[in-house]
């Protein structure tokens, strides 16, 4: 969160009369059954013969088939959304890189255009600005509707959000840090940190990218900012979706759209009869607290808690949850090979303490780390046994678990994760790694340091 982590020292006092909530605990997994997963299409759910047809074509091998069908078995038996085919997905290396492809869907929508971010600033790249494109798009007939979190865009220029309402485009502030301007009750630590772009109903984009200007910067490997900028430079990860899933993210939209009593929208156009784009299957999981048991939440740890042979993590912000520590100690005793790649530096260095009090206990089970110095490292994804991969707005951390308001997708098979893969050794390989003898030399009061960012863990 570009700027504006953590809430638990600016906003201690709201944090304390909202109440302090639990993490759920989620019971281990049973036995996967036998029979193949149920995969639904465009046209609606498929045979078991055509699922498990579907899982042996996304695996590379027979070995990776079995290890696609059982965590697949395992996460349908806890999951409320289904696994959807059809699907083409591309991932998106870096905040210009996803810039580029945001404006290039942006620029070629014909219906409507749903944003849905954190923090929501006047982006630019390659001479572009957001909002000229949207005022413009708008200006055609295209719909543009646009739900931004009061709190993340704090320091979003009031100007840019007045020159968009003036244009006739749709904004609702997320739970207003003013209580007074608020149309729903909420919890002051209640907040959207969603991350989602739909356009035409056909394409999505997700991820961890903000539209914010701490993201127009060099690429990935790559230190400092843009020409004559002053500015870390951030990294970050997303993923364009097109086909059939994209209408469980316009279905997140207008959820929120419609709990914070946004104007009525025309939705005539916004679940288009979605054609087989591609070959990936996706679970769109839209986390919230009002969920007693958060899906992403439950989905992670089912997936590192069956791991078979690597789990390789890239987390912004890790506080990990009890049950999220043990089940990566777990792992890691049991054989599988488990990595994390972190940030050396951060915007939130009481996130990066918290994060240092964990190595050890990590290490010393056989967990390893690296950390990036050149960029400040903000992605959020998983992969798991080269089959198993995820990326969304969720942080490794308790804050997404009980108080945000997230979008992840699960996506299944090799092809995915070989990609997701590539990145996260291309980014290991740019980054420091973690010596267990070198780690337990650091000094005394690093250590202090570290005890008093644990108690501001759960607020993480």
């Amino acid at each position: 969160m570009p700027g504006l982590r953590p809430l638990a020292v600016a906003g201690a006092l709201c944090i304390a009369l909202a109440g302090c909530a639990q993490v759920p605990d989620i019971a281990p997994p049973q036995a996967a059954g036998k029979a193949a997963p149920q995969i639904e299409t465009h046209r609606g759910p498929l045979t078991q013969e055509q699922s498990k047809a579907i899982l042996q074509r996304l695996s590379a091998g027979a070995g990776d088939a079995g290890l696609l069908q059982r965590h697949t078995a395992y996460e349908e038996a806890i999951s409320e959304s289904p696994l959807i085919a059809g699907n083409r997905t591309r991932l998106l290396r870096d905040g210009p890189e996803t810039f580029r492809a945001m404006f290039t869907a942006i620029q070629g929508a014909t219906q409507h255009i749903n944003l849905e971010y954190y923090i929501f600033e006047d982006v630019e790249i390659d001479g572009a600005h957001l909002g000229d494109l949207l005022i413009a798009k708008h200006q055609v007939g295209i719909a543009v509707n646009v739900i931004y979190d009061s709190y993340g865009s704090g320091s979003t220029a009031p100007a840019f959000l007045d020159r968009l309402k003036q244009a006739g485009i749709n904004l609702v502030s997320f739970n207003p840090v003013n209580p007074l301007e608020s149309k729903v009750p909420y919890s002051p630590n209640d907040r959207d940190h969603r991350k989602i772009l739909v356009v035409d109903g056909r394409l999505a984009i997700i991820g961890g990218v903000n539209l914010s200007t701490a993201y127009q910067s060099n690429p990935i490997g790559k230190s400092g900012g843009p020409p004559g900028s002053t500015q870390d430079q951030w990294r970050d990860t997303d993923l364009e979706i097109t086909g059939p899933a994209v209408a469980g993210l316009q279905k997140l939209f207008l959820e929120h759209w419609t709990s914070q009593k946004g104007p009525a929208l025309d939705q005539t156009s916004m679940f288009p009869s979605a054609a087989v784009s591609g070959k990936s299957v996706i679970r769109v999981l839209g986390s919230t607290p009002d969920n007693q048991i958060p899906q992403y939440y439950i989905t992670l740890l089912t997936a590192i808690r069956t791991a078979e042979k690597s789990v390789k993590i890239t987390a912004a912000y890790f506080a990990p949850t009890k049950q999220e520590l043990e089940s990566l100690i777990d792992a890691a005793r049991r054989g599988v090979d488990v990595r994390l790649l972190l940030p050396g530096r951060s915007d939130s260095n009481l996130s990066i303490a918290v994060a240092h009090s964990h190595y050890s206990e990590l290490l010393e089970a056989g967990v390893k780390f690296h950390e990036t110095d050149k960029v400040i490292l903000h992605s959020k994804t998983v992969v798991i046994d080269g089959v198993w991969s995820a990326i969304g707005s969720s942080n490794f951390d308790h804050r997404s678990v009980i108080y945000n308001d997230e979008v992840d997708a699960v996506v299944l098979g090799s092809d995915a994760a070989q990609e997701m893969e590539d990145l996260f050794q291309a980014s290991q390989d740019d980054a420091r790694p973690i010596e267990i003898r070198r780690w337990k030399s650091r000094p005394i009061w690093v250590r202090l340091k570290e005890l008093y960012a644990l108690a501001w863990e759960n607020m993480l």
